[in-house]
C-alpha cells in the first residue's frame, strides 16, 4: 500500500458511493453516543426502529441516568447485547450528567471513561459529531483494510486504524470513513461479496 494506491481507492469507492454519510437517525450528540453505542453487533436500521422511543422518553442525560434497568432494556431488547447496552446507557448518562454536566465530551481520552463508550465509538462521535479528524474501526472497516491491502490479515484493530491514518490524508479521514463502512456494508460484505463487476479487484487480496 502507498499513498497514491490508497487514493485510487477512495476515488474508486467515492464512484459508488456518492454521497456518504451516517445512516444512524440522531438529533443532537447525547443521542449521537446513545445511537453508536448499541450499533454493536446489530444494523443502523434496527438501531433506527428502536431509538425514537429510547430518546422520547429520556431526551437528556439526566433523564436516562434515572432510568430503570427494565424499561431501558424492554426498549432495546430487540438488539444484540441488550442487557449489556441498557447498563451500559444508564451507566454513560450518569457519568455524562454528573462528571460532564450533561456535556458530551470532545477528546478521545475522555469519551472513553464514559461507559460502554470504546475507541471506535469515541472517534465516531469525534468524527460525526464534532468533525474532528478521526478514523473509527468497525468491522466493515478491518475488513476492507485486510482485503484491500491497508494491513495484513493478522493486524490488530489499533493496527489497522494507524495504517489508515497513515495513508489517508488526514482532511479525508471523515469521508473515508463513511465509503469505506458503506462499501463494505452494501458492497464488499463479508459474506457474498459482490466481487464479479466490482471496480476495486486489481487492489483485492482475496483470493
Amino acid at each position: 500500500m502507498d499513498k497514491l494506491i490508497s487514493n485510487e481507492i477512495l476515488n474508486e469507492i467515492r464512484k459508488i458511493i456518492p454521497n456518504p454519510k451516517c445512516e444512524l437517525n440522531y438529533r443532537d450528540l447525547f443521542e449521537l453516543v446513545c445511537a453508536v453505542m448499541i450499533s454493536s453487533q446489530t444494523t443502523d436500521k434496527r438501531v433506527n426502529q428502536v431509538t425514537p422511543q429510547l430518546f422520547l422518553k429520556y431526551p437528556t442525560p439526566a433523564a436516562l441516568s434515572c432510568a430503570e434497568y427494565e424499561d431501558v432494556y424492554d426498549i432495546i431488547k430487540s438488539l444484540g447485547f441488550a442487557k449489556m447496552k441498557a447498563r451500559n446507557l444508564i451507566s454513560m448518562a450518569k457519568v455524562l450528567h454528573e462528571t460532564f454536566h450533561d456535556i458530551v465530551p470532545k477528546t478521545l481520552e475522555e469519551l472513553q471513561t464514559l461507559s460502554g463508550v470504546g475507541r471506535k465509538t469515541a472517534s465516531v462521535v469525534l468524527a460525526e459529531g464534532y468533525k474532528i479528524p478521526a478514523m473509527p474501526v468497525d468491522t466493515h472497516l478491518e475488513r476492507m483494510a485486510k482485503r484491500l491491502g491497508y494491513a495484513l490479515e493478522d493486524a490488530t484493530v489499533l493496527e489497522v486504524e494507524e495504517a489508515y491514518r497513515k495513508y489517508i490524508p488526514q482532511n479525508e479521514w471523515i469521508e473515508a470513513h463513511h465509503l469505506l463502512l458503506l462499501f463494505g456494508r452494501y458492497c464488499c460484505k463479508a459474506i457474498h461479496p459482490a466481487c464479479e463487476n466490482c471496480s476495486l479487484k486489481k487492489y483485492c487480496k482475496v483470493e
